[in-house]
């Protein structure tokens, strides 16, 4: 019996009520994306209920869906990747990471060039592309790493695989990663390796590493396997828990790599949680204000859903939701606080049962520790009965 939870991250369903306070009023990842593209024809996912959760032009509602959907609030303040995962999983956050929008103090990259034994470029917010292109050659010729930030709490460093290799760059992210608490508790260190030869050909590569605080206490993840059972981390699952909780990690190189480990996992796992991010909405197309991009992706995924689904077995639960919203139509290269979607199916499921607006992601969270009858979390509330036949 196993629960196969597949995060589409940045794939948000509709503005907050507050969302206002962080500036993304208007926000709505997947409808926006399905109109700015003329319609996407989600076939897939419009059998699981899509369509039921928000607007898509060329997906909409399913009368007679097959599985259980609705989407759900965020109660952590916030809208980072972090703060999205660490309630799915039961931790919600009372106060917001800290963020530096004028880029970081003098005296702390000041210590950090100490420690590093190298002077910096850049220090301030900042796209990840726009800035290698802007700072790319001039780090090839020092030897200097990038350092930059954005809405969210991020201390991203960037640097070159032939002039920083990747044991070197993700050393120096540790260091980062060990000064970056108290006064400066930053969420996550992020490396950002890049190849290339010039302004114009600078791409990042999935070396990509994060370095994330602790989720400061038990998470499902951590529950799972305390009860014995598998848990494998796909995708950047194993960096966001701070490589708590797994009895496996496995890396991906994009989207159709994940599902191609998640695909692989499931034919190994009898018994636990496989944990799957799907990066590519979020890294490639969200942050880059691409909706041909991300429409591109979510059709991606929606033709090898089926994969996943006639590999589930008769106790097994698949769930697909997202940690945020990244709305590649408004000005905005950030996160933007938004519902997310839950979509549920298993021959054990209800089909069509309509969750509608759960009050936090820990409701998910809380409700594979129900099915998987290990410790309740701190937070959430199952809804377990509700779609269980």
């Amino acid at each position: 019996m196993k629960v196969v939870l597949i995060v589409l991250d940045s794939v948000g369903v509709g503005q907050l009520e507050d969302a206002k306070l962080y500036g993304d009023e208007g926000s709505n990842t997947l409808s926006n994306t399905s109109y700015a593209v003329g319609g996407i024809e989600l076939k897939n996912m419009y059998k699981l209920g899509i369509g039921n959760i928000t607007d898509i032009k060329g997906t909409p509602p399913n009368p007679n869906p097959i599985g259980a959907f609705g989407k759900s609030k965020e109660k952590s303040k916030g809208k980072d990747t972090i703060t999205g995962h660490w309630e799915i999983a039961g931790v919600v956050l009372e106060e917001p990471f800290k963020t530096f929008p004028n880029g970081f103090p003098e005296e702390l990259i000041e210590e950090f060039e100490r420690q590093i034994g190298r002077k910096v470029l850049g220090n301030k917010v900042a796209s990840g592309t726009e800035i290698i292109k802007e700072l790319g050659e001039q780090h090839m010729k020092t030897g200097y790493p990038i350092v930059y930030t954005s809405a969210d709490s991020v201390f991203q460093i960037a640097a070159h695989e032939d002039v920083i290799p990747l044991d070197e760059l993700y050393r120096i992210c540790e260091i980062a990663r060990k000064m970056l608490v108290g006064k400066w508790l930053v969420a996550r260190v992020i490396a950002r390796p890049f190849i290339g030869k010039g302004r114009n050909s600078f791409v990042r590569t999935y070396n990509r590493k994060d370095f994330a605080v602790e989720p400061p206490y038990e998470t499902l993840l951590d529950n799972v396997k305390e009860a014995g059972l598998e848990v494998v981390g796909i995708g950047k699952i194993e960096d966001i828990f701070a490589k708590r909780g797994l009895s496996m990690s496995i890396h991906t190189e994009g989207n159709m790599d994940g599902i191609n480990k998640t695909l692989q996992a499931m034919d190994e796992v009898k018994d636990g949680l496989i944990f799957t991010n799907l990066v590519d909405y979020d890294m490639l197309y969200g942050h880059r204000n691409d909706p041909i991009g991300y429409a591109k992706a979510l059709l991606e995924f929606d033709e090898r859903l089926p994969e996943i689904i006639e590999k589930l077995e008769k106790e097994d639960i698949l769930i697909i939701t997202a940690d945020h919203g990244c709305d590649p139509t408004t000005s905005s290269t950030d996160h933007s606080r938004e519902h997310v979607p839950i979509l549920i199916y298993g021959q054990k499921i209800k089909k069509g049962y309509n969750l509608g607006v759960r009050e936090s992601f820990s409701d998910i969270g809380q409700t594979v520790a129900e099915y998987l009858k290990v410790k309740t979390l701190r937070n959430g509330e199952s809804f377990l009965k509700e779609i269980l036949i």
